[in-house]
């Protein structure tokens, strides 16, 4: 089950998302399928295909983040949450070997892209949640067992 949480940011980035494909994708692709229609024959036109494929590619995403925008509940940064690793968090972490990361613990949506962020449903995410800095969390997950130190949490404000 997915939790159905997202940042401040990431919503504003799924509204400029929903807008860019809204007013700007759409009307070009559906200029270029109009434009390929009026060629003639359809059935071994390439760009009439390849932009009615796309053009429907466009709307189901289109459609998709009107309804998550919707449904995502907003968590904005509290200064209650200081201290603890809560949702939104910048978490740096190190293993026994000296591995050192940094993440992000964001909602499934805004993962797309962002190569330092972990889904709040995720085991590492599950393993952080309200923890402070030097806990050591055991992270479990298929492959087995991991054991990390929060060094430092931070909150973008």
């Amino acid at each position: 089950m997915r939790t159905p949480i997202i940042t401040p940011e990431g919503l504003q980035k799924l509204k400029d998302e929903l807008d860019h494909l809204w007013r700007v994708e759409r009307p070009e692709t559906t200029k270029k399928v109009s434009w390929a229609a009026s060629l003639g024959d359809r059935s071994e036109n390439a760009d009439y295909h390849y932009n009615k494929k796309r053009l429907r590619e466009i709307d189901r995403r289109i459609l998709y983040l009107r309804k998550c925008i919707d449904d995502f509940k907003v968590v904005a940064y509290n200064p209650y949450q200081e201290g603890k690793v809560m949702f939104g968090a910048w978490v740096e972490i190190e293993n026994d070997t000296g591995l050192n990361k940094r993440l992000r613990i964001v909602g499934y949506e805004e993962l797309i892209g962002a190569k330092d962020y972990i889904s709040m449903d995720s085991p590492m995410a599950q393993a952080l949640l309200n923890k402070v800095v030097g806990d050591e969390v055991v992270v479990k997950t298929t492959v087995g067992e991991f054991t990390w130190r929060i060094k430092n949490i931070e909150y973008q404000k």
